[in-house]
């Protein structure tokens, strides 16, 4: 039976990859130094560390245009509150978003279950499968998803045939 799985995974090499890039261009801006201006990725937090709410900013801006140029999607992102440290520092955790949650999931169920469409889907983990008997609902179910979950930054895998 035809099937494909839905998704919610970024490409943690990538994240990395930009979160690094992001350290660098912080080392070498004008406008950063002698300032706390950081950026750590720990485990699936970025955390940013800056002087002012402005400055936080900054680096979110400059990790945003490096997600871009490496294709990772900035709705995988999960902005936390801004939070006072010791002294005047200020720092900010950004989540990287990773699976689909059980709300999300149970919404992608019931939408394709109300649209008549021929497929049936259940929700494994953090992903949801889709499975129908003809390609062309599968692919049907596909376009569904991605316009009623544009919210969402979600990816199709899995497809078997």
């Amino acid at each position: 039976m035809p099937s494909f799985d839905t998704v919610c995974e970024a490409n943690l090499v990538e994240v990395r990859n930009a979160v690094d890039n992001t350290m660098k261009e912080i080392g070498t801006r004008f406008d950063f130094k002698g300032t706390a201006a950081s950026i750590t990725l720990k485990d699936k937090e970025i955390t940013m560390v800056g002087d002012a709410e402005f400055q936080l900013a900054q680096i979110e801006d400059i990790l945003r245009s490096k997600l871009t140029k490496r294709s990772v999607d900035i709705r995988f992102l999960d902005r936390g509150d801004v939070q006072k440290m010791g002294g005047d520092k200020v720092k900010q955790i950004v989540k990287v978003r990773n699976g689909i949650e059980t709300e999300a999931s149970k919404k992608i169920q019931r939408l394709i279950k109300d649209s008549k469409i021929k497929v049936q889907a259940s929700i494994q983990g953090d992903a949801v499968r889709v499975s129908g008997g003809k390609r062309d609902d599968l692919q049907a179910a596909m376009a569904l998803i991605r316009k009623d979950m544009a919210d969402l930054p979600l990816s199709f895998n899995n497809f078997r045939d």
